[in-house]
């Protein structure tokens, strides 16, 4: 995450793309110019076919055009976006986080053509001004006042935490009314970063977690339990208790719509003047 401040004075934190997935994007940008070029060369290829020199003057024409005119067209109209950039949830901003403007994609344009081209830095200039840079810049994001961010990021599901058997006897007769949402989502959190903890926090977590628990439900867990089925068994029973109650709700107001002799208004929102 990096934190850019607004014009507004606005501290906004944004997850700058890095050179793995830019990387990606700028094959897959390649690859659409390599089919836009070839598929220009078809159609003005027919103009040039009695003077080689003019082919040449024609492709390079169209080269130029595709390699420069394909990112700064599509930036400039599809807000930052290119096809690579849109298929890896990439998108150009201003560095004050705003949406950039023709001369933002024409100045990118220009250096990736000319500096950042295969042909003259092989790309190595652009890869150590994306490893150096904390924004992960290229040459063109530095003239340019831009950066790369990732707008979209895969989302990451976890299965719902099982109930261990050996409580659910247990479970079942607690009293959940003071476990809040923020301490459900507190150990529902717990369960999804066990992995990336350190042995040491996660037994503080697990700690602190299971001490609140206690402070707000009965009875007690068998002694023998350990936190982390104790923590499972409050969580299931909770998520348990909570589908059971939707349920009922579904059910009664199935029942009242379908009830005969239901008022025709039933349901509906009263009209009052001046709402």
């Amino acid at each position: 995450m990096s934190q850019i401040v607004t014009g507004e004075a606005v501290a906004l934190d944004l997850r700058v793309a890095r050179i793995g997935s830019r990387s990606v994007a700028a094959v897959i940008d390649m690859f659409a110019r390599g089919v836009l070029l070839f598929a220009l060369s078809f159609v003005f290829g027919e103009l040039a076919t009695v003077d080689s020199a003019a082919a040449i003057a024609i492709f390079i024409f169209l080269y130029v055009c595709v390699l420069v005119g394909y990112p700064v067209a599509f930036e400039t109209l599809w807000r930052g976006r290119t096809p690579g950039k849109s298929a890896m949830g990439l998108r150009v901003v201003r560095d004050d986080g705003g949406p950039i403007r023709f001369r933002h994609a024409l100045i990118r344009g220009l250096l990736g053509a000319v500096v950042e081209l295969p042909g003259v830095t092989l790309f190595i200039a652009p890869v150590i001004s994306s490893l150096v840079s904390e924004r992960g810049k290229r040459l063109g994001d530095y003239a340019a006042g831009t950066i790369v961010i990732q707008e979209r990021v895969p989302g990451r599901t976890m299965a719902a935490v099982p109930m261990p058997p050996p409580l659910a006897h247990w479970a079942s007769t607690l009293d959940l009314s003071r476990v809040d949402n923020n301490l459900a989502l507190g150990i529902r959190s717990f369960f999804e970063r066990s992995n990336e903890l350190a042995p040491q926090a996660r037994d503080q977590l697990g700690h602190s977690l299971i001490s609140a628990v206690l402070a707000v439900t009965s009875p007690p867990p068998p002694s023998d339990a350990p936190a982390w089925a104790v923590l499972a068994a409050v969580l299931a029973e909770r998520r348990r208790r909570d589908e059971m109650r939707l349920q009922q709700q579904r059910q009664m107001v199935a029942r009242a719509s379908a009830a005969p002799g239901a008022p025709a208004w039933q349901g509906q929102p009263a009209a009052h003047s001046g709402w």
